[in-house]
């Protein structure tokens, strides 16, 4: 992102990149009625884009006006101005604001688009402001919106234990193309729960043998073929999800196995898929194959690391 300081008016532009998640064990219900996870989140150079602009002149009442591109307000909207809200009570920072934000990750998609808005919109008005709080304190404030969003100050690759909210950075795998594609049909977190949590209630889930944390720290760095990672909504939404959602699922992973995918997947609770190709022309191909049947199909890659707001 870059901030432009040369007006009277302060403007910011800032990039919030999608994640997938390769890996997703979810663990027992907790009294709190939240569930344990381990994943292995990446971080992908394909998102949203957000404009921040402080309006010329003395501060005044904080207000906050926000509009979207591409989508709906949702929770997108919702969540920036939760972060605006949160970072203003903790820093002071009054100037009224105008933000822009272009959708382009799909909602309910198990990408993260919301969290990685609220990411960006801190990071973004910890330069507009000013402030330069450390990153310790984005955190502390990016926990409180949402168990993903801390994930999205760093970018990357992480191992994330708890609710999303403990990180351990990993080594971003290179080399690797990453295919997106979402059925045109949204998957609400709460009821992705609901169901998992009805499923297992019939009996205990299938022990698919998931490797320590550790190794499924270690596989990162080993050919996407071999790699040992599994999310635990897939089968439940192939076996007693809606009709038409396992046929959708059915056939988009059946197409990435058939197209040459060195690795296929669910990003978190649904409902994009993602394809991991290790050569390029395959992933051309494949993706344009998919443009055929679906809406939605993006061709990206792992992002190391994520863009911050820099103010010139």
């Amino acid at each position: 992102g870059v901030c432009d300081m040369r007006r009277s008016e302060r403007v910011c532009r800032i990039s919030a990149p999608c994640k997938i998640n390769l890996h997703l064990r979810i663990g027992a219900r907790r009294d709190d009625g939240f569930h344990d996870l381990e994943s292995v989140f990446l971080c992908l150079a394909f998102g949203d884009a957000l404009w921040l602009r402080t309006l010329p002149g003395a501060p005044a009442e904080p207000d906050c006006l926000i509009q979207m591109q591409g989508a709906a307000l949702g929770n997108g909207g919702n969540i920036i101005s939760r972060a605006v809200s949160l970072f203003r009570e903790r820093t002071g920072f009054k100037h009224p604001l105008r933000i822009r934000a272009e959708k382009r990750i799909p909602l309910g998609g198990g990408l993260g688009g919301g969290s990685s808005d609220a990411a960006s919109a801190l990071m973004a008005l910890n330069a507009l402001s000013g402030a330069s709080l450390p990153l310790e304190a984005l955190e502390d404030m990016a926990a409180a919106l949402g168990s993903d969003v801390p994930f999205f100050l760093r970018g990357g690759a992480c191992w994330v234990r708890g609710r999303g909210e403990k990180l351990e950075p990993l080594p971003a795998p290179e080399g690797l193309r990453v295919v997106l594609v979402n059925p045109g049909f949204p998957s609400g977190t709460q009821a992705a729960f609901a169901l998992l949590d009805r499923e297992r209630e019939k009996g205990p889930p299938v022990d698919c043998g998931v490797p320590s944390p550790e190794a499924l720290k270690a596989a990162l760095g080993e050919a996407p073929a071999s790699w040992p990672y599994h999310n635990d909504f897939l089968p439940v939404f192939l076996a007693a999800s809606e009709a038409a959602s396992q046929r959708a699922y059915h056939g988009i992973l059946r197409d990435f196995k058939d197209l040459g995918a060195d690795f296929s997947g669910l990003s978190g609770a649904g409902s994009t898929c993602f394809g991991v190709f290790t050569q390029a022309g395959a992933a051309e191909q494949a993706a344009g194959v998919l443009k055929k049947k679906w809406n939605f199909v993006q061709l990206t890659f792992p992002l190391a690391s994520r863009a911050h707001a820099v103010l010139q």
